[in-house]
């Protein structure tokens, strides 16, 4: 690997205008307080009602739950404190630190939303072997595949940027680092190392969105008729789902797919998948999900009633 001269980047942000980067930091702060309190809700709700936990879909909920609060943890913290203290730079070697998590945590989210979606496909087309195909120990196998596809991801992506040189320009037009802006900076030809992105970050967005896609139109299609019965429920849970794959996938397509036609956009784009997605989840998991409510409402009941033997 070759040894870098740039010993620190300097984020362009997402403003220059003091009063707008004053209140982007208070959205920031509130955004991550709603990330951090709403995802953890989640995780402490499915450990503690015991149906809850004993369900794949809440036990890979709470795991989707974790990685949405360490994903915004990454980055949220970050930017929050440069809009405040108007600090833009970052050490080299936080750079590529951030980028690893970043990736390593976004791609793990991506085949664990795959896998939900696998888990809602045999619970309503294969009803009578979902107890067998989705057991304890082969949800944790599942599960641990895909912390292992996010890592192999993120050392594959750090991989392509630490073997670049950087010896001059080091300005990112992003608030965080991430491998389409940094590749950029690189003092070498960079075409080969951005076709290697596309393979990796955009082939495999692209391949588990188009699974998704798939799962649940074959879900839509078993569902169909059924709406008078159990289909009304499953198609709430499914639509839930969908909102969340949504929010998440589509922005990440619009950065890494197409990184040729990259423009100011990405960083809306980035901001999605970065801030807003991990929010919305904990939202769209908790106020349109009826189990997940009465949990809630449990939990609150069993903690006022030990409140009163205190007292």
């Amino acid at each position: 690997m070759n040894i870098s001269r740039v010993t620190e980047f300097v984020f362009l942000g997402l403003s220059r205008s003091r009063p707008i980067q004053l209140l982007l930091s208070v959205l920031v702060i509130m955004c991550y307080a709603a990330i951090l309190c709403g995802n953890l809700l989640i995780v402490l709700t499915v450990h503690i009602d015991p149906r809850l936990l004993k369900s794949p879909m809440y036990f890979f909920l709470a795991n989707l739950s974790i990685i949405d609060t360490a994903l915004g943890s990454v980055v949220v913290p970050k930017v929050a404190t440069d809009l405040i203290s108007c600090g833009r730079k970052i050490s080299f070697g936080g750079c590529m630190s951030q980028l690893f998590f970043v990736h390593f945590l976004g791609c793990s989210e991506m085949f664990l939303l795959t896998l939900m979606a696998y888990d809602r496909y045999v619970a309503i087309c294969h009803p009578l072997t979902y107890t067998v195909k989705m057991n304890r120990p082969r949800c944790v196998r599942l599960l641990c595949w895909c912390w292992a596809g996010g890592l192999l991801h993120s050392g594959s992506q750090l991989f392509l940027v630490l073997r670049l040189p950087f010896c001059g320009p080091n300005e990112l037009d992003n608030f965080f680092c991430d491998v389409p802006q940094i590749v950029k900076l690189a003092c070498v030809d960079t075409q080969v190392t951005e076709i290697l992105m596309v393979a990796n970050s955009g082939l495999i967005s692209l391949i588990c969105f188009v699974i998704l896609l798939i799962s649940y139109a074959i879900i839509l299609s078993t569902l169909h008729g059924r709406f008078r019965e159990s289909g009304g429920k499953a198609l709430y849970t499914c639509s839930s789902h969908l909102t969340v794959v949504s929010l998440f996938f589509l922005p990440c397509l619009f950065v890494y797919l197409v990184p040729i036609f990259s423009t100011s956009l990405d960083k809306i784009a980035s901001i999605f998948y970065t801030t807003i997605t991990p929010f919305l989840n904990a939202m769209i998991y908790t106020l349109r999900n009826q189990e997940m409510k009465e949990a809630m409402g449990r939990m609150k009941g069993q903690a006022l009633i030990s409140g009163f033997k205190k007292i």
